[in-house]
């Protein structure tokens, strides 16, 4: 983003058109946010000031929407709430543009390699390659540090203004020692005292000047020690600066004056492969590039037609419980995305299905915020929309994702729940004999149920789940057995096993898929077998069954899109 369009700290006093429940809103889950995700609704209400009325209608509202969930008393962080920073991704093009070479990158000098954009007087991370090893980078895409405090702020500093420093050094005499950076550890007392912040000040003036000159910016341990970092910026086709590239390292890896030497050459290449990329022109919808969504931009987004049904089911369930304005401001954030990034007014009215002047409201309420910024009539999204929970919810796991999903299961139900994941072992004699793993289970809450133990393992064909992740594969890949075997599963999308693992135990599974429609997992209900036909059985689980494997593959499709979902 220009520096002339980065969103100034917003006024405390919001403007007469602002929508008050939004503005409420995202004040609740920026609260969530900076509690770690979890929170006690009290704890909320304490933190944001609201009534507890108004708290617990915005949560009601947000967990419709998949933003939030209860757990008991507290309301937790959902990984429908990815979808917002995914908008702001999506809209700038890096990480689609720019991150499939940056993991080269990565690859070709065995380092972690970073994305990172400005942020007002921050820099916040868009994209990691990250080298897993015993000393690894732990930043996450959203997290935001000062820009003193690393290589790539001394070169976006280095095309700011005077009014630009000025925020700077009042956020300086502010929070001396970084505290409104959480991602960052705090500044030792020394630092944090006035002659410590006054070398701070000089070192960074004397760094930035330096980046302007030399085209790169080095970063010598200034997060914490060991770390050390080289960054070159990535200017966009009209010569702003899109992003900086970074290579992090560790000074039992290299010096940090050897570090440049050894990694600046291959830097500058991919550096000079950005640029060639951004230069080429983004697919934008058919209508031009501040159109509303059509066929051609909703295929970029498939999840579009999903977020407004279930928008509409939201509001058919809480009915007047349901805070719609906070679900239209939100619906705006979303109108933006990929050959979407600078809308006109009416384009977000029309992407959104809003009147003019509610998407209008929405917009002065954003912008005040300082989610969005406005140019030249035209709206884009800014990197502070990756503040409401995007890194929180990075290190989601699967299991992470299916485990409430397998609550509900379980007790809509009333048998044992698991996820299963495919694990090959070798047995030995050097064929390879197709496992699976069980990753997350619930068991069911009654006095006889089947325990499944996550970390456990089973023989693949002999299982429900192991069967759909079989019956998944192309047939050649499949194990030898009865030929009929896995063409049934695939033909029923299903799999019921009796006398899985022991005597009396009956399973019934279908498959999880990705955003490229693999099967990576397995949803199963285990129950005893005793009293009741399969077709019974079936009938009894199967709708239950499907509906939480679409659940867990919608938050899957959500999560997945910009950041990897490992499975432990």
């Amino acid at each position: 983003m220009p520096p002339s369009a980065r969103p100034a700290p917003p006024d405390p006093t919001p403007p007469p058109e602002a929508v008050t429940p939004l503005l409420r809103a995202l004040a609740v889950l920026r609260a969530l946010t900076a509690a770690g995700g979890r929170a006690a609704v009290s704890d909320l209400v304490r933190a944001t000031r609201l009534a507890r009325a108004t708290v617990d209608r915005i949560l009601s509202t947000l967990a419709a929407l998949g933003h939030v969930r209860a757990e008991g008393r507290d309301a937790v962080l959902a990984p429908g709430l990815l979808e917002l920073g995914n908008a702001y991704l999506a809209a700038t093009g890096l990480p689609d543009r720019l991150g499939p070479l940056a993991d080269r990158l990565a690859d070709a000098l065995d380092e972690s390699v970073s994305l990172a954009v400005p942020d007002g007087d921050g820099v916040r991370f868009v994209h990691q390659a990250t080298r897993r090893r015993a000393m690894s980078l732990a930043f996450r895409i959203g997290d935001l540090l000062p820009a003193e405090r690393g290589a790539p702020g001394a070169l976006f500093a280095a095309d700011w203004g005077p009014a630009e420093w000025r925020r700077w050094r009042a956020r300086r005499a502010a929070d001396p020692a970084d505290a409104g950076f959480p991602a960052v550890p705090a500044r030792p007392a020394g630092e944090a005292a006035p002659a410590g912040a006054r070398r701070i000040a000089a070192d960074f003036a004397a760094r930035v000047a330096a980046a302007r000159a030399a085209g790169w910016s080095a970063d010598d341990q200034l997060i914490e020690p060991g770390l050390i970092a080289v960054a070159v910026p990535v200017r966009d086709p009209a010569g702003g600066p899109a992003c900086a590239v970074s290579v992090v390292s560790h000074t039992s890896r290299h010096s940090a004056a050897g570090l440049p030497e050894a990694v600046l050459p291959r830097l500058r290449e991919t550096v000079a492969a950005m640029e060639a990329a951004l230069a080429v022109p983004t697919a934008a919808p058919t209508a031009g590039p501040t159109s509303a969504p059509t066929a051609a931009s909703a295929a970029e987004d498939p999840d579009a037609g999903r977020r407004a049904a279930a928008r509409r089911a939201a509001k058919r369930q809480l009915g007047p419980g349901f805070v719609e304005s906070v679900a239209r401001g939100l619906a705006v954030l979303t109108a933006f995305g990929t050959g979407r990034s600078a809308l006109t007014l009416s384009a977000v009215a029309e992407a959104t299905g809003l009147p003019r002047a509610t998407a209008r409201r929405a917009l002065i309420t954003l912008e005040h915020l300082g989610y969005t910024a406005a140019a030249g009539g035209r709206h884009r999204l800014t990197p502070r929309v990756l503040e409401l929970g995007f890194a929180r919810l990075s290190g989601l796991t699967l299991p992470d994702l299916a485990r409430p999903h397998l609550a509900a299961l379980a007790e809509r139900v009333g048998e044992s729940a698991s996820l299963a994941v495919p694990a090959d072992e070798d047995d030995g004699a050097g064929r390879a004999v197709r496992h699976i793993r069980y990753v997350a289970a619930v068991p069911a809450a009654r006095i006889m149920s089947v325990t499944v133990s996550p970390g456990g393992r089973a023989p693949a064909r002999a299982t429900a789940p192991g069967r759909v992740l079989l019956a998944a594969l192309a047939p050649a890949a499949g194990p030898a057995g009865p030929p009929d075997l896995l063409d049934r599963v695939r033909a029923d999308g299903h799999a019921l096993v009796d006398d899985e693992r022991e005597a009396g135990v009956r399973s019934v599974a279908v498959p999880v898929r990705d955003r490229a429609g693999r099967a990576v997992a397995a949803v199963a209900v285990s129950a005893h077998a005793a009293g009741r036909a399969p077709a019974a059985a079936r009938a009894a689980v199967l709708p239950a069954l499907r509906e939480t494997a679409a659940a867990v593959e919608a938050e899957l499709r959500v999560a997945g899109r910009y950041l990897p979902v490992p499975v432990p």
